[in-house]
């Protein structure tokens, strides 16, 4: 799964957990993983941090999904986007991040 987000950032921006999956799942294309190196190398993508602040959050956001079942990756992308304001998400995980609400309430915007 490819997350970037893509409001208020000069580049699109994700978290290691969805980039480590991303990753993972790209495993059989080595190109693919590549060329996701070189958009990080390149500052195409930006890392944004995760703070011992966001786990109380990203640990409520698993158990809120849990019947999706949530996984870390997703906690990540939503406790951050809570935190930074960031409401336009880009994601082959539309399904989810359908059903995923900011604060609780606010729908992301999916970018296709």
């Amino acid at each position: 799964m490819t997350l970037r987000w893509t409001d208020g950032f000069a580049s699109n921006a994700t978290v290691w957990p969805a980039f480590t999956e991303a990753m993972y799942l790209l495993g059989d294309l080595p190109p693919a993983q590549e060329a996701l190196w070189e958009m990080l190398t390149r500052a195409a993508i930006q890392i944004l941090s995760l703070t011992t602040n966001d786990v109380p959050r990203m640990r409520e956001l698993m158990r809120r999904y849990a019947d999706r079942p949530m996984d870390l990756a997703d906690a990540a992308l939503v406790a951050v986007a809570e935190r930074e304001n960031i409401r336009r998400i880009f994601t082959v995980d539309e399904a989810d991040f359908r059903i995923y609400r900011i604060h609780g309430r606010q729908r992301f915007t999916i970018i296709p």
